[in-house]
């Protein structure tokens, strides 16, 4: 489901961090013709362009700037202090929230019982267009927000859709943590290559393309990712050597299903 792409409506954007400039990166790539970015960072700044202004401050929106969605991107921290100015314009605009740990009900309970709001749960590929959302609605969301929310938050990559809020504590451990477990990864395999008298430089360079040709491989496969792995790992060689290691009384695949579940748990603590 995804509204028309051409010319996206009037958006305001609150946070132009990492990921709120991520989106806006992707709106621009998709016809935005106007929106308010506030952020009083002076890095924030770096933002603005023909069509989009930034503020340091809600106090600062230019009067009459109607938008019809309303984007929070900023830490969950701030949310009790920034968020109630903005439900001025509930109502009229879709809230999507992509601020980690505050749920459906803790929003609302900011901008008022029957505002509209979309939660939403990204990860950093997005700044590359590769980022997956998940994304669930709240009871007032009309269709046609529904599908301005898939359209804004598909703008960074793919993105699915529940009906169980429950879900977005794993997806959190899962998805949006995800990124920062490849990259340990990467981490581990350069530092093995060193330890193995490799220079740092092929090191490097070993590591983070072998992460990034697997992904397109496993992009471009119609197999799932087991297979994948059974085709390199040859009978009585050495990737089967070094996969006895990893898996030896299931050590790397039941750590990594605590991580999981720590990481799932730390997500339902902040959403309490």
């Amino acid at each position: 489901m995804n509204a028309s792409t051409a010319g996206l409506p009037a958006i305001l954007l609150v946070g132009g961090g990492r990921m709120g400039s991520a989106l806006l990166a992707g709106w621009r790539e998709r016809g935005l013709s106007a929106a308010v970015v506030v952020d009083p960072s002076e890095a924030a700044g770096k933002l603005a362009a023909p069509g989009i202004t930034v503020v340091p401050s809600f106090a600062s929106i230019p009067p009459g700037f109607a938008p019809e969605a309303v984007v929070l991107a900023v830490k969950p921290q701030m949310a009790a202090d920034a968020l109630p100015a903005y439900a001025r314009f509930a109502g009229r605009a879709v809230f999507i929230s992509i601020m980690a740990g505050k749920t459906l009900h803790a929003i609302g309970a900011m901008l008022g019982v029957k505002a509209s709001i979309v939660r939403a749960m990204p990860n950093t590929p997005a700044a590359v267009r590769q980022g997956i959302t998940v994304a669930v609605p709240g009871v007032h969301v009309t269709a046609h927000q529904k599908a301005l929310a898939d359209t804004l938050l598909g703008a960074t990559g793919q993105i699915s859709w529940v009906e169980d809020e429950g879900v977005l504590d794993p997806v959190t451990a899962i998805s949006g943590g995800g990124p920062a477990y490849v990259f340990l990864l990467a981490e581990l395999m350069e530092q093995a290559g060193l330890d193995q008298g490799i220079s740092p430089e092929l090191a490097r360079q070993m590591a983070r393309q072998t992460i990034i040709g697997s992904a397109a491989l496993l992009a471009a496969s119609d197999e799932d990712a087991a297979s994948l792995r059974i085709a390199v790992t040859s009978p009585k060689g050495t990737t089967e050597r070094a996969l006895a290691v990893l898996r030896a009384d299931d050590a790397w695949p039941k750590l990594f299903a605590e991580a999981i579940q720590a990481a799932t748990e730390r997500s339902r603590e902040l959403s309490a």
